[in-house]
């Protein structure tokens, strides 16, 4: 187990260290080509535009064997990012646009794929460390893939990258390929009718998928609202030049870093609502802090963004991991990266017009938004708890395992309500012909 673990964070590094460096250099290239910055602004729309094809793209991960299709998805990116090898001159430019496009469809299918693959590599008491860690290793790379990609770009240009990200997705295929599956859960075929549905309804059903869902999509597009915001408070309200921009960035990804190498025991301890409720009150703290008149205190509030933001994102992936059935967890994943992910499409340019109103005012209002997400699943929790004609029915979980839960190696598992412990976790008890004995699962 140890050993996949160490693969999947040496996946994630790889992963963050190609993409983020290809992604940076690609909105370079096209301005550098065409010497438009609107067309070099549409690479980001190519890149998170499939995320909102993700309930259907999930279907394809519960019919399909899952790491087969993660390798051919790496496989397919590579051989799609050599084709930039060709891109000489303006007219070739819409290469660009497709590459970002792929990269796009290639993380909706890899998160949600590693979502689904993880339960079965890994012990269910590792699945929350290993989030973090990878949430780490990604951050992480983020904090060394700017200086890397722009080097080789100015090095040796833009097919310099090229050959550099390309290599990157082998060598994440070869290594999927060396995972060693720890348990083969017994599940039953997906569903033929509803499957988007199914998924939505799975992920919508539950309080742990539910609110850190919610809260990690609210905290993610104040993130995109308040992108704008940034630009503004450094250059207009601190009179600052455009470069302390990197230190803010260096700063959150180091508290994302920090933030995520602590979230695992977090989550072992508290559970998954209680950590993303606490991650988006930082964020919404963060945000407040931004709006000080003091640099030092903006940097310190950066850090506490980073550390937030990723307790919010990780929080939600291990809910969806824990209580979702193993025969619908690809379209469930993509559903929910597609509701975490999908309305920073809207926020970024809402937050663009917003930002005319100065950017002091912008971080107010998504300090405001989270809080609000925040009270509202406080006082459904608060509900939940005072309603005793609520309380689960162990028995009726047992009795509907396709809709409520799942069979895995011969033991029956019925999820403990929301009502009862508010943190999605699970209890495994035998069949009633194998005794009474039971066993709590984190």
């Amino acid at each position: 187990m140890r050993r996949n673990a160490a693969l999947f964070v040496v996946i994630s590094v790889l992963s963050g260290l190609g993409g983020s460096a290809m992604n940076l250099v690609t909105g370079i290239w096209i301005l550098d080509l065409t010497g438009s910055a609107g067309l070099a602004a549409l690479a980001g729309l190519c890149l998170y535009g499939p995320q909102l094809a993700g309930p259907w793209l999930g279907g394809v991960l519960d019919r399909l064997p899952r790491r087969p299709l993660l390798i051919a998805t790496d496989l397919a990116l590579a051989a799609s990012v050599l084709t930039l090898l060709a891109v000489h001159g303006p007219d070739r430019a819409w290469l660009l646009f497709a590459v970002s496009a792929g990269y796009g469809i290639s993380y909706l299918l890899i998160e949600a794929g590693e979502t689904a693959l993880l339960p079965a590599m890994l012990s269910p008491a590792e699945l929350a460390d290993v989030n973090g860690w990878r949430s780490s290793a990604g951050e992480g790379m983020k904090l060394i893939s700017p200086a890397l990609g722009t080097g080789l770009y100015a090095w040796h240009g833009g097919q310099a990258v090229a050959v550099f990200c390309a290599v990157a997705p082998v060598l994440v295929a070869v290594l999927y390929a060396a995972l060693r599956p720890t348990h083969a859960p017994a599940v039953a075929p997906p569903e033929r009718r509803g499957g988007v549905r199914a998924g939505f309804r799975v992920l919508v059903g539950q309080r742990a998928t539910r609110v850190t869902v919610g809260l990690a999509a609210v905290s993610i597009a104040m993130s995109g609202f308040a992108a704008a915001a940034n630009y503004s408070v450094v250059t207009e309200d601190l009179n600052l030049p455009s470069t302390f921009l990197g230190v803010l960035l260096s700063a959150q990804g180091a508290g994302s870093v920090a933030g995520g190498l602590v979230v695992g025991r977090l989550l072992s301890r508290y559970g998954t609502v209680r950590v993303a409720t606490v991650g988006a009150l930082l964020f919404a703290a963060a945000c407040l802090g931004r709006c000080l008149p003091w640099p030092s205190a903006v940097v310190v509030a950066a850090v506490v963004g980073g550390v937030g933001l990723p307790w919010t994102l990780v929080a939600a992936i291990t809910a969806v991991q824990t209580n979702t059935p193993q025969a619908l967890l690809g379209r469930v994943s993509a559903t929910a990266n597609s509701a975490m992910f999908g309305p920073i499409v809207l926020a970024t340019p809402l937050g663009s017009a917003a930002v005319g109103l100065g950017g002091r005012p912008s971080f107010v209002v998504a300090a405001a938004v989270c809080l609000l997400a925040v009270a509202a699943a406080v006082r459904r929790s608060a509900r939940s708890w005072a309603d005793p004609a609520g309380a689960p029915d162990a028995a009726r979980w047992k009795r509907e395992p396709a809709e409520r839960g799942h069979h895995r190696d011969g033991y029956v598992e019925a999820r403990i309500g929301d009502r009862a412990r508010g943190d999605g976790r699970t209890v495994t008890a035998d069949p009633p012909s194998l005794g009474e004995r039971g066993s709590w699962r984190t």
